[in-house]
């Protein structure tokens, strides 16, 4: 595996997967890996002659009140296990790489930010795409992965290539689960020993919500009614949102039809847990048919 730091690195490394006429599978992170990030890894591995991974911590996507000198890092144990996984190329930059001046052109994000957690994080999504789009013409992808985990990142994404015509495909990859169903998190070790019991509830109102729209219920309403009253009678966490909308456009849905998020965000004591599943449902009028 090699490990470059710088940009200039970086580009000749590229360029030389490029004239070997090799694909090349794109992991971004901010470091301090875990098992989400390297299923992205193997995924990236199936269908790519060349895995790269980035890690860093953008700052431009910290607000006010969230600490980006606290938030953790690990690079000689994120190396390794990059190693083990199979990256081929690995980019580590500081700040001062990848800002080296202040920016004299602002990427502003206005759709599909302002519902889920991003509505409470002001500025974030901003803060992705500029990066993004560095790493983007940097690492030269072919295909760039994302864990469904974190959906509003991943359709802020899909917009980001969409709109300005990215030469990349972006490929979703499923939440990574425990066995009995709870999102694999950082945040999971901050729970109570009750609290991990109750934890997996978040995720089993979200099945018995798809089964009740495939049995043919269509009523949004309906369904974050009963998610609701499922994650209350069966934890002692606070219900942050409960939100049904179309994906990846994110916008609100009278009834169910095409493609549906619905996500879930509950404060527990000491950890803030997400969960969502993505479904596609057919029209009334394809049941019918």
């Amino acid at each position: 595996m090699k490990v470059i730091t710088h940009i200039h690195e970086l580009q000749q490394s590229i360029q030389g997967v490029k004239k070997s006429g090799s694909s090349i599978g794109f992991v971004p992170t901010m470091g301090y890996l875990h098992e989400g990030h390297l299923n992205l890894v193997d995924e990236a591995r199936k269908h790519n002659d060349t895995v790269v991974m980035s890690i860093f911590v953008n700052p431009l996507q910290f607000g006010p009140n969230e600490d980006f000198d606290r938030y953790p890092r690990d690079v000689e144990r994120d190396t390794e296990l990059a190693k083990q996984a199979g990256v081929d190329i690995l980019f580590i930059p500081g700040a001062e790489e990848m800002y080296k001046r202040k920016l004299s052109v602002a990427l502003q994000v206005y759709d599909r930010v302002d519902v889920l957690c991003g509505r409470k994080r002001e500025g974030h999504f901003d803060g992705v795409v500029t990066v993004l789009t560095k790493l983007f013409h940097l690492t030269q992808p072919d295909r760039a992965y994302f864990g469904l985990k974190d959906a509003q990142q991943v359709a802020v994404v899909e917009g980001l290539v969409s709109d300005y015509f990215f030469p990349v495909e972006i490929v979703r990859v499923p939440t990574v689960r425990e066995e009995d169903g709870l999102a694999k998190s950082s945040r999971n070790v901050h729970l109570s020993e009750n609290e991990r019991k109750e934890a997996p509830a978040l995720y089993a109102s979200l099945v018995e919500a798809k089964r009740r729209i495939e049995e043919g219920e269509r009523n949004p309403e309906s369904i974050i009614g009963m998610i609701s009253t499922y994650i209350n009678e069966n934890t002692s966490g606070t219900i942050d949102y409960v939100e049904v909308y179309s994906f990846p456009e994110l916008t609100e849905l009278p009834r169910f039809q095409g493609e549906v998020i619905i996500a879930v965000a509950v404060q527990f004591q000491h950890a803030r847990l997400i969960d969502n599943i993505i479904i596609r449902v057919e029209s009334e009028e394809d049941l019918h048919v």
